[in-house]
């Protein structure tokens, strides 16, 4: 393999290795395995390329056409004519799909599912890294900064990656950046020839690195792995002021965390998971029917729903009484929770409203006294928590929240807001569904029952988002999940003057047998909380098919031990509800949730997790790769061809001393050689011409210097001795040097255009056309003349048959 050769294939293994530390930031993995066939094809562009006479500056701008090719040909196949050309509407669908990735980056947390717009974001990355690594490192041969690449790379993926990431990714991507390093090294020293190494005896080495090189590249790689280790961690810098990003003082007023819950809560939701996230258990006779909630949104600004509060306390040991709330003898439930490993970032579950909370680390917590909402100053602090929580057993009936009287007019203003752009969709629909109603609760119930009805369809296939655009959406195509539910329902509540705001958190566990529950990665959700005067804020249920009825939502069938009943609304509708199959492994929550009959789109978030790429993409790349390999047949037939003519040796002499002989068809085929050379660099062969005639014409033409002219002169005339010569002459001229030597100097008199048009699409590759021509019409005639001899033979002896038949019919007497 050549150096160069070399270089294409570690810089292509580099930036491969570099790549894998973003592996973490999806949740599948083929989003590699096309990234890996982007770098290859952009990798073999270059090394073609690199061997025609194109301007160095020119290969890596046709990279990058190549690039966006892909791009266009991965993500854009709407606007592609025939699937392969580039329509005029591929760049708009292309940019529209790298939009939404940049909407998801906004909107998901990581691993986030693998959107459409996500994998184009990674893809294209990595392969504009991969351009830029082969650009310097082979193109330019400065493999030392090729490194700046592949650290941006593996910087910006490692820091996505956070925690997801590992020390292997390093390793990894250090390793490849070496093995780059190595081979150019082995090129630089190996230009020097035979070069002392040095030693006792002073022997001369190899052209090789020395292994002392690689020992020093290995060991530091070795140190900078292992370093860390040993040395001392700061927790904190002159800028750095705690955990998280907090104060972390542990007094009022630090800001606890940034963590957005409902963009955790969608990338959970949009791929489920049976990971156990916590136990807990209540001591309640509607244990199997009490919501955790992890905190609520009080502040809609048109894009999204957002926590307000900005400060934060301390956690006390007992919560302030809850907002609204009147009553002082309301009884307690007693709950013990554990958290597992599998729960990284979220806010503090509890049953609402929680009255006090024990904690083993409650200097890591703080509390929103606006939204009683319990936030950790580090997004870890949760991981394998063991916490009590003693919270109220509110069970208001429904005529008592009926006849709840107006709520406080700060209340009103602050849980009313909404954003001044909210479209006007969403007030019509409110007041047209709530038109009967004489309260604020019977128009939330009866938002509850619109929500709940046959018109809606829980769908987790759509895109998220809570904002004034994703409500509008939603109410015209009635399709969603519990996010788009909750919201706007809550908006819906604000247009009619109910203060509301949006709870997140899990719908209740299932039971492991006696009091214990558990929550898996399959409940989280969110719901909207509508505030009543003496009762406080008060959960409502309006996604079908989710969740638990509250006991106070009129149309609710009475409570059972199954934790997720439907309301009787919902059930009346078969399409709100998916229908349950009849698999032995599907439990009684999972038909109640309608996850059994949804069993194949898991089975296909499963089949993501394969590292083959989907038919589309892989019919995609094959028809590419057909369409260059159509573009390469004329530059590579006519290089074997040219090896072919070339390499054949003569025979020596019986003795077995001096020159080759060669035969008159390695004669001719030299001379074929020359003619050929010449016309693919614009002088086509005129057969009416001696040889020497032809290679004086040749000589003149191309303007060839001495050299060249004189082994075009050889050539003549060896040709012309073995057309005309009498037989027995001998030639014994090195023939293929003095082709190489007129090539040389037709090369040297063409044009940069002609010599990349003479190696890309020689003109002379038409005799392979010809050929396949000829071939083709020889088969023809040959299978006519078989068919024509088939047919003889089967309707000869019927002829025959026929004439006898006929001359027994004219003998007289017969």
């Amino acid at each position: 393999m050549t150096t160069r050769a070399k270089l294409t294939v570690y810089s292509a293994l580099a930036t491969t290795l570099a790549a894998l530390c973003m592996l973490p930031l999806l949740t599948t993995r083929s989003w590699l395995t096309h990234a890996v066939l982007v770098i290859g094809v952009v990798s073999a562009v270059g090394a073609g390329l690199r061997r025609s006479p194109l301007f160095r500056w020119a290969v890596p701008v046709a990279q990058l056409l190549v690039l966006l090719l892909l791009m266009l040909l991965g993500f854009a196949g709407s606007g592609m004519t025939g699937g392969v050309l580039p329509g005029p509407n591929a760049m708009r669908v292309l940019g529209q799909v790298f939009s939404s990735g940049i909407d998801d980056i906004r909107q998901y947390a990581i691993p986030a599912p693998p959107t459409a717009g996500l994998r184009l974001i990674l893809v294209s990355s990595v392969g504009l890294i991969s351009v830029l690594v082969d650009t310097v490192a082979v193109t330019y041969r400065r493999s030392a900064l090729a490194g700046l690449p592949l650290l941006t790379l593996y910087s910006i993926g490692n820091g996505l990656a956070g925690e997801h990431g590992s020390w292997v990714w390093f390793g990894l991507a250090a390793a490849g950046y070496l093995l780059l390093l190595f081979a150019e090294g082995e090129d630089r020293v190996s230009r020097w020839g035979r070069v002392f190494r040095g030693g006792a005896r002073g022997t001369i080495g190899s052209g090789r690195v020395s292994p002392g090189g690689r020992q020093v590249g290995v060991l530091a790689l070795a140190l900078a792995m292992l370093l860390p280790v040993f040395l001392p961690r700061w927790g904190s810098g002159l800028l750095d002021s705690g955990p998280g990003g907090t104060s972390g003082k542990g007094t009022a007023g630090g800001v606890a965390t940034s963590l957005d819950p409902l963009v955790s809560l969608e990338a959970a939701i949009s791929k489920p998971s049976d990971n156990e996230l916590l136990t807990y258990t209540l001591d309640s006779d509607l244990a199997d029917q009490i919501y955790l909630r992890t905190g609520s949104l009080d502040q809609f600004d048109g894009t999204e729903w957002k926590l307000s509060s900005s400060v934060v306390s301390d956690l006390p040991a007992t919560l302030p009484s809850p907002e609204g709330l009147r009553a002082t003898d309301v009884p307690r439930i007693e709950g013990n929770f554990q958290i597992s490993d599998r729960l990284e970032k979220s806010w503090l579950p509890m049953p609402y409203p929680a009255a006090s909370v024990q904690l083993s680390n409650r200097g890591e917590w703080k509390l929103d006294p606006l939204t009683r909402t319990v936030l950790p100053a580090d997004d870890k602090a949760i991981r394998g928590l063991h916490y009590q929580v003693s919270a109220l057993d509110l069970r208001p009936t429904a005529d008592e929240l009926r006849t709840a009287p107006l709520a406080p007019q700060d209340i009103r203003e602050h849980y009313t807001a909404l954003p001044t752009d909210l479209p006007p969709v969403v007030a019509e629909q409110a007041r047209a569904v709530t038109a009967g109603a004489r309260n604020d609760y019977d128009r939330a119930t009866a938002l509850v029952n619109w929500f709940t009805g046959p018109q809606f369809r829980y769908d987790t296939n759509v895109a998220g988002g809570t904002g004034s655009d994703a409500i509008a959406v939603f109410l015209r195509d009635r399709r969603g999940f519990c996010v788009h539910f909750a919201s706007t329902m809550a908006a819906m509540a604000r247009v009619l003057r109910i203060p509301s705001r949006v709870a997140v958190g899990f719908t209740p566990g299932d039971s492991k047998g006696g009091d214990v529950y558990s929550v898996t990665g399959r409940m989280y959700h969110a719901w909207p909380e509508l505030y009543f005067s003496g009762y406080g804020w008060m959960r409502f249920e309006p996604t079908p098919s989710r969740g638990v009825p509250a006991r106070y939502q009129e149309g609710s069938s009475t409570p059972t031990t199954a934790p997720t009943q439907q309301p009787t609304a919902a059930a009346s509708s078969a399409a709100a509800v998916p229908t349950p199959t009849s698999s032995s492994d599907c439990t009684p929550k999972q038909r109640q949730l309608g996850d059994c009959g949804s069993r194949s789109k898991a089975a296909t978030a499963a089949d993501e997790q394969s590292w083959l790429l989907s038919p589309q993409v892989l019919g995609t790349l094959a028809g590419v790769l057909a369409v260059l390999a159509l573009l390469l047949v004329p530059m590579s037939w006519r290089a074997a061809l040219r090896r072919r003519r070339l390499g054949a040796g003569g025979r020596r002499r019986p003795g077995g001393d001096g020159p080759a002989e060669l035969t008159d068809a390695q004669v001719l085929a030299a001379w074929d050689e020359l003619v050929d050379s010449a016309w693919d660099l614009g002088i086509p062969p005129d057969e009416s011409r001696t040889p020497r005639s032809a290679a004086r014409r040749i000589t003149e033409t191309a303007e060839l210097d001495a050299d060249a002219a004189a082994a075009a002169g050889r050539l003549a005339l060896a040709t012309e001795r073995v057309l005309y010569a009498p037989a027995g002459q001998v030639t014994t001229a090195p023939l293929a040097a003095d082709v190489r030597t007129a090539r040389r100097g037709l090369l040297a008199g063409a044009g940069r255009m002609g010599r990349t048009r003479a190696l890309l699409l020689p003109p002379s590759s038409a005799q392979l056309w010809w050929r396949i021509s000829d071939a083709v019409r020889a088969a023809r005639t040959a299978v006519g003349t078989r068919a024509e001899r088939a047919g003889a033979a089967v309707s000869g002896p019927v002829r025959r048959l026929v004439a006898r038949g006929r001359g027994k019919r004219s003998t007289p007497g017969s």
